[in-house]
């Protein structure tokens, strides 16, 4: 569709947002092309400023669009969208996609554990743990920053450098003979907090998204991930099923 019918029932700034989208979506847009001016987008189309104008807003909100002040409205990179069917990593993800993953290493500890982290973990108070914060990166770019605790005494020995260098699963699995069964994710939304915002390389209080992942073995949990996902960068995928 590339013409607007005043006849019809649909508000022309809708049958505008479908033009849009769908040369966003067949790739006459690319990411970060800059499209039509407001001007522009009149006079091609035949229709009012204000019309063009709410369009334009109800992209913006939709993340087909992001406007730049002094230089023009532009398209959106794409969402990473995230399937969760089924057992996945970041990195796996990443490099699914066409992109290269990697991570940077903000915190690396050996703790004893707390109260909280002990009834999420299902270990004694005391007990050594792992805690470690890492920027997760693609195409260099900050995606999400997680925070992990895992059991020191089921995966002895891990450094920071192990950590930079490789992906964690690769060294639960090949180093440890780890074998995962099941993991659970709960999703919440939330605002990026200004820490966050710092690493993540976005404007404080934008949205994104909070992940509490628990990894078991068998009936033991040997992960604890919370991780801050960017609200621009993820959407995440469910099928359900009778």
């Amino acid at each position: 569709m590339n013409k607007i019918d005043k006849k019809s029932r649909i508000p022309l700034y809708y049958q505008l947002m479908d033009i849009i989208v769908e040369k966003i979506d067949s790739g006459i847009y690319k990411e970060n092309d800059k499209i039509p001016s407001e001007r522009e987008l009149c006079d091609y189309y035949q229709v009012s400023r204000s019309t063009v104008r709410k369009t334009l807003l109800e992209l913006e909100k939709d993340g087909y669009i992001y406007i730049e002040h002094g230089k023009g409205t532009f398209v959106s990179p794409k969402r990473f969208k995230q399937d969760l069917l089924k057992f996945y990593s970041f990195s796996e993800e990443m490099k699914k996609i066409g992109k290269k993953p990697s991570s940077k290493v903000i915190e690396f500890n050996i703790i004893n554990c707390n109260e909280k982290i002990s009834k999420k973990m299902n270990i004694d108070i005391g007990d050594n743990i792992y805690k470690f914060i890492r920027l997760r990166l693609a195409n260099d770019e900050p995606m999400m920053i997680e925070t992990t605790y895992v059991p020191y005494n089921r995966f002895p020995g891990i450094t920071k450098e192990d950590l930079e260098n490789s992906q964690m699963y690769d060294i639960f699995m090949q180093r440890f003979k780890a074998k995962f069964n099941k993991a659970e994710e709960v999703f919440q939304p939330v605002y990026i907090r200004e820490e966050e915002a710092k690493y993540l390389e976005v404007n404080r209080d934008i949205n994104g998204m909070k992940i509490e992942r628990i990894t078991y073995e068998n009936n033991n949990i040997i992960e604890y991930t919370t991780s801050i996902a960017r609200g621009d960068k993820f959407k995440f995928h469910v099928v359900l099923e009778k």
